[in-house]
């Protein structure tokens, strides 16, 4: 029997996976924040603050009443959370802290090989001074070390103590203990993580169980591609070989997409079909995603499930830019319907809006631009500025 999912509960699941069908005004204690960040399984860190920082405003998208001093104190002082790698950095529960050792491992094999290529005079001795140092003074940040004279560059062109808290950090010796203005204060992991989430270990077969049966759990439904991707722990082949293995406890389902064309054969656990009911409809309102949302991490499930197409153009030359340097897609109910460009000016206290662009056969009706303009409101009083301006032309 074929297992067709449409495309409006496959939405309407993957935002549920995803905390985006909880009502965003409950009240969210420092419990409830943990809770949240253990299910979406990681939210990105980045340095961009264009509006907000990624963790702080992917955190708010799902619940308006987040408080920035509660992540600081499960992160900084709780050892709850710990910073570390997915695709990209990011903060994750102390819990999965036992799994990241085998990523621990994988990495340490990888940078010293390339380490090995690249030997810069001295530099070796660099790395056991770095190591001696932080155990003997306590936590550091790079800048503190860095050496005179040295120009920076991609990780192997930096000064060799910055290579070595780089190397000690992906190889799990090190652990970031703090931010301070968001540079990484880095000390020995054995003061940052606490040890009923640091000793534990678990073999290589419980690791790959974890990595896929977590990631699907997170997802709803996937290709044993995107449960690879999802975590990037283990390969496409291990995920494949975990599906395999486990043909018992799986469904086959297909996955109607957003703008037609062939269903996409996924898998999900047994009960999946069963508990479709369960999921709740996202809240009608409008919501400012970051661009670092995990939601719309992966770009071709995006484009599948929502019909929405996302890049960030950061690092696109400006006269090639479709939309702008750091646009913001826009969700309204279980629909992407477009994306907006804006800046908060914190010298003005203003949230400057450039730019609005609305999806094909989305209408910028009166009541579609109310909600938009709460949702900057709320945005703008969250990045702690006083008003929304919208600036000439902001209508295309």
């Amino acid at each position: 029997m074929t297992n067709l999912l449409s495309n409006s509960d496959a939405r309407r699941v993957f935002l549920a996976k995803q905390g985006l069908s909880a009502p965003p005004n409950r009240a969210l204690t420092k419990a409830g924040l943990l809770q949240l960040i253990h299910e979406l399984g990681f939210v990105q860190v980045d340095s961009i603050q264009t509006v907000e920082r990624a963790h702080h405003q992917i955190l708010f998208s799902r619940n308006q009443t987040y408080r920035r001093e509660h992540l600081t104190a499960l992160l900084e002082k709780d050892g709850a959370l710990f910073e570390h790698w997915t695709h990209d950095a990011s903060i994750l529960p102390s819990a999965f802290f036992v799994y990241w050792k085998h990523k621990f491992l994988h990495q340490e094999k990888v940078i010293v090989e390339r380490w090995r290529k690249w030997r810069g005079e001295g530099s070796e001795a660099a790395f056991e001074e770095t190591y001696e140092r932080v155990r003997r003074d306590g936590a550091i940040l790079s800048r503190d070390i860095k050496a005179d004279g040295h120009v920076s560059g991609g990780w192997w062109n930096w000064h060799p103590n910055k290579t070595a808290l780089e190397y000690f950090w992906h190889t799990g010796k090190f652990a970031i203990a703090g931010r301070s203005n968001f540079q990484k204060i880095y000390d020995l992991a054995e003061r940052v993580i606490p040890a009923e989430f640091r000793e534990p270990e678990v073999s290589r077969e419980e690791f790959v169980d974890w990595a896929c049966r977590s990631a699907l759990t997170r997802l709803g439904f996937a290709t044993h591609g995107e449960i690879s991707a999802f975590w990037n722990l283990v390969s496409p082949d291990e995920a494949k070989a975990w599906v395999a293995a486990r043909r018992d406890e799986l469904i086959e389902v297909l996955i109607e997409p957003a703008l037609g064309g062939k269903a996409r054969p996924s898998w999900a656990f047994a009960d999946f079909l069963s508990t479709l009911d369960d999921y709740p409809g996202a809240p009608p309102r409008i919501r400012v995603l970051s661009p670092f949302d995990p939601m719309i991490r992966d770009r071709n499930r995006t484009e599948r499930l929502f019909g929405f197409f996302y890049r960030i153009e950061i690092f696109v030359p400006e006269p090639k830019r479709e939309y702008g340097y750091y646009v913001f897609p826009l969700l309204e109910g279980d629909r992407l319907i477009g994306r907006i460009d804006m800046k908060a000016d914190r010298k003005k206290s203003t949230l400057d809006v450039k730019r609005l662009w609305l999806e094909p056969g989305v209408k910028p009706s009166a009541g579609r631009l109310e909600r938009l303009e709460a949702e900057l409101e709320r945005v703008a009083r969250f990045a702690g500025v006083e008003k929304v301006v919208f600036l000439e032309g902001w209508r295309g």
